[in-house]
């Protein structure tokens, strides 16, 4: 990281700077270490937006007989990142803000109620939790994701065949074999990823997706959408190297309108702080083959399993693009946005659904 252009986070419109200490170590529950991050207020000293008549700018300081206290909701996932090895980092905190910082048990889903004798102090500590819940949460691995499905029968179909296609023509190409293509009931084009860490959380972004209908319906005029899954293309350089291949999807009347409500979407749930922004418009493609679904050649007791990134396998799809690069999917009429969960199946095989918003 660039010292001089220190990371920064932005927590309810206040821009702290994030400085990572090489020497220490960020603590937890568990004896495993990770670089300790110092997140730092860049905006008007401490002496001066700590005052006693301070009003925390997001939380609730009540007034107790007491003292003071203030009840943040956090995913029981983080806690750790706030107790540290042995409580180091919870007794620093307290001890730095002269403030009680109560946290619930490991895997039990509550409140961190942080008390002090002066409502400043409790809104520095609440401050410096926040900083450090938004710093590993955007650590954390993504949970669900927003998706324009495209496991319509007659895509299925396409796809089956084309599997066989490529299967019977290219066989002999290295690295083709059929653990590497799609589930058919998993034909999707993501719109974007979402860590959602408890059921709050889900049941939030599924609140808010449905508030996107009102702006999804506006542009559809209230009708689904006709697309074509036309021809396939290939995300890096070399095709003969190649690790993911994709059905390229548009709408068959021309128009931006599916481009416009992805990019919608993700600007909607950006703005939630439910999702990270990662590009400037959605990439709008259905992944058919990634190396990633390859099967281990060698069984283990737990059975075959997927390749990692690290040891993922590209496959020589040069000839599969030529044969194949028209190849027609077909065409349906798409009227629904899916929140699913990663990994989880439904009983048809596609990802759980943990919500939706439809066009019509």
């Amino acid at each position: 990281m660039d010292v001089l252009r220190p990371a920064l986070i932005n927590i309810n419109g206040r821009i702290y700077r994030r400085n990572v200490t090489k020497d220490s170590k960020e603590e937890h529950y568990e004896e495993e270490e990770e670089e300790e991050e110092d997140v730092s207020y860049m905006g008007p000293p401490e002496s001066e937006y700590l005052e006693e008549d301070e009003v925390c700018d997001t939380k609730l300081i009540e007034q107790t007989d007491k003292g003071y206290r203030c009840a943040i909701e956090v995913p029981s996932v983080l806690y750790k990142y706030i107790i540290g090895k042995k409580g180091e980092t919870r007794r620093r905190l307290e001890s730095d803000t002269k403030t009680s910082i109560s946290i619930p048990k490991q895997g039990v889903e509550g409140e961190i109620v942080i008390t002090g004798s002066h409502k400043a102090a409790v809104s520095s500590a609440v401050t410096r939790v926040e900083l450090l819940v938004e710093s590993y949460r955007k650590k954390q691995p993504f949970t669900h994701f927003l998706s324009f499905p495209l496991s319509n029968p007659k895509i299925q179909e396409g796809f089956l065949t084309f599997k066989d296609e490529v299967l019977k023509q290219c066989s002999q190409d290295h690295g083709v074999e059929g653990s590497i293509f799609q589930n058919p009931a998993k034909l999707h084009m993501t719109i974007g990823t979402l860590a959602l860490l408890n059921e709050t959380e889900v049941r939030k972004a599924c609140e808010h997706l449905q508030q996107c209908q009102h702006f999804i319906r506006d542009i559809t005029e209230g009708n689904p959408l006709t697309l074509e899954v036309t021809g396939i293309e290939y995300m890096n350089d070399d095709p003969g190297m190649v690790d993911v291949l994709y059905a390229k999807v548009n709408a068959k009347d021309k128009s931006d309108k599916l481009q416009l409500i992805a990019d919608r979407l993700v600007e909607h749930f950006v703005s939630a702080g439910l999702m990270v922004r990662e590009w400037d418009r959605v990439k709008l493609h259905g992944t058919v083959i990634n190396t990633l679904f390859r099967k281990d050649s060698v069984e283990d007791a737990g059975g075959p399993g997927r390749q990692t990134m690290s040891e993922r396998e590209a496959f020589d799809a040069r000839n599969i693009l030529k044969i194949f690069g028209a190849y027609r999917f077909g065409e349906f009429g798409l009227n629904t946005v899916l929140l699913s969960q990663r990994y989880s199946s439904d009983c048809t095989g596609y990802y759980t659904s943990a919500g939706s918003a439809n066009f019509s």
